[in-house]
């Protein structure tokens, strides 16, 4: 994309119940003005927002304990065109939390691996970790539900060859590292976590 072109921003508006949605941008880069674009409305309270390697697909993940209706779940959507219109490709009917679990629990932080295959959020509260499968169209399918290694899942990585994740467990006071399976997506621990008093955010510098 030429750099005189305006960029597009996404911003997830965390409201309650159907007053929530995701609002589209135009950003200037060389005035650094925002002018909006669309708005998403009517969609219970997304929190974060992760956007697909090939810029097609834009993901949500609804919190529930925050006032969302349904259960906690991860949502698609299609990236129609640069005014920033989105089409709803699927709500994963599997939420991020395995069935009959009844306790405080809050989704956050959605990481996509570099090939946009697979698509990681954390559960607060449960302490884990689901893995969803990305399909050619943008779709979600549930792979599995794995334990974060610590309590309070808050913030993930994926190494730049997609090979490894590593978890901060904030309240749980360590990091966790985890081997990503290239063919199923599937988690599996590295070692013991290391302790560290609460991480709250990780980067990686290749």
């Amino acid at each position: 994309m030429s750099p005189s072109l305006p960029l597009l921003v996404f911003v997830s508006i965390f409201a309650p119940k159907e007053q929530g949605g995701i609002r589209a941008f135009h950003l200037d880069p060389a005035a650094g003005t925002l002018v909006a674009a669309q708005e998403t409305s009517g969609i219970p309270p997304p929190f974060f927002l992760a956007l697909s390697p090939d810029h097609k697909t834009l993901y949500s993940i609804w919190a529930e304990k925050f006032g969302a209706p349904d259960d906690e779940e991860v949502a698609a959507w299609r990236i129609v065109d640069r005014d920033g219109r989105l089409e709803p490709l699927n709500r994963q009917p599997s939420p991020t939390l395995p069935a009959g679990f009844t306790g405080d629990t809050k989704t956050a932080d959605p990481r996509i691996t570099p090939d946009g295959r697979f698509l990681y959020g954390t559960n607060r509260g449960h302490d884990s970790i689901a893995i969803f499968r990305i399909g050619d169209d943008g779709r979600l399918d549930t792979v599995d539900i794995v334990p974060s290694l610590g309590k309070g899942p808050q913030n993930l990585v994926i190494t730049p060859d997609g090979s490894l994740l590593l978890c901060a467990n904030m309240p749980g006071n360590s990091l966790a590292v985890f081997k990503i399976d290239a063919a199923s997506g599937r988690l599996t621990p590295v070692g013991e976590p290391v302790a560290i008093p609460s991480p709250a955010c990780i980067t990686i510098v290749p």
